[in-house]
């Protein structure tokens, strides 16, 4: 029985679709079809039934599925523990961010790292859906904010600072706020439709807060980027996105003399699965370029 097919047939399973698991792959349906067909010969059953919707499990499917997940989980264990001992990071590192974070955060300090381990291949998912860490195709996923209790190895990347920001053009307009309850007279974006506070802290330690009204929403903060850059209003970016454009003069810090609001950031991975050089190497510089770039 080969393990190849045994792995496809775990991504199938998840998938519920030779589609759905070509794409949580990066491999042909035609491939999966004959791994799946190879499979079902050896055993002697078949382990889906096929309908218009979805493939479901048969009895035989449903019994041999945690055996399966056993040998794929034995074989990483394996491949992780001989990567520690030749200590030379090797294959295929499987990432998952928002796009944002992605772009701002990830990105910029992937050239370095491939350069400094070339037998590294990075498959980088960029989509902004929720992914099953333990159960797809998922290295290591990027994850910002208080983590929720759940079977995932979180590794705290360090702070990062939202920053108050708006364009030249908009504040030629508008003025500049001095305290941040100036804000209150200003085109707010939030990031979410819920009631939000923002909250600085002066050079005093003192606590100020900040209500924002109900109005346009932008939860994608690449997005909002481009709005506020346009001259739309005052909107908060993560530091790192919202450095680069301070620098290029296409956005301006604002009430910067405040200490404000952080949020943490993890690198994600499953309990499951040992940690493998791999990894470990793109934690500890993804951890350094954060480290970096930070306040």
């Amino acid at each position: 029985m080969n393990s190849d097919d045994l792995g496809c047939f775990v991504h199938i399973a998840d998938a519920t679709s030779l589609s759905g698991a070509a794409r949580a792959t990066g491999t042909s349906k035609s491939s999966l079809s004959r791994a799946l067909l190879r499979l079902e010969n050896i055993i002697g059953a078949k382990l889906f039934e096929r309908s218009p919707q979805a493939l479901r499990l048969t009895e035989a499917g449903r019994m041999l599925l945690p055996y399966a997940r056993r040998v794929m989980d034995d074989l990483n264990e394996a491949k992780a523990a001989l990567d520690n001992v030749t200590g030379q990071p090797r294959g295929v590192l499987r990432i998952n961010a928002a796009m944002t974070f992605a772009l701002g955060l990830v990105a910029p300090m992937l050239p370095d790292f491939l350069k400094r381990f070339p037998e590294i291949h990075v498959h980088f998912d960029t989509e902004n859906r929720f992914v099953d860490i333990a159960r797809e195709d998922v290295d290591v996923a990027i994850r910002i904010g208080t983590m929720p209790n759940s079977d995932l190895i979180a590794c705290k990347l360090g702070q990062i600072a939202l920053w108050p920001c708006a364009s030249p053009a908009y504040l030629a307009q508008r003025g500049a706020p001095d305290t941040p309850a100036d804000l209150a007279s200003h085109v707010l974006f939030g990031w979410t439709a819920q009631p939000a506070i923002w909250r600085f802290q002066d050079m005093q330690k003192r606590e100020h807060s900040v209500s924002v009204p109900d109005g346009s929403v932008v939860p994608e903060p690449a997005v909002l980027q481009v709005l506020l850059e346009h001259g739309a209003g005052i909107g908060r970016l993560p530091d790192f996105l919202a450095r680069p454009a301070i620098e290029r003069g296409t956005l301006i810090r604002l009430l910067p003399t405040f200490t404000t609001e952080t949020v943490e950031a993890h690198a994600v991975y499953a309990a499951h699965r040992s940690l493998s050089s791999r990894i470990r190497v793109f934690i500890d510089a993804l951890r350094a370029h954060l480290s970096q770039n930070s306040e």
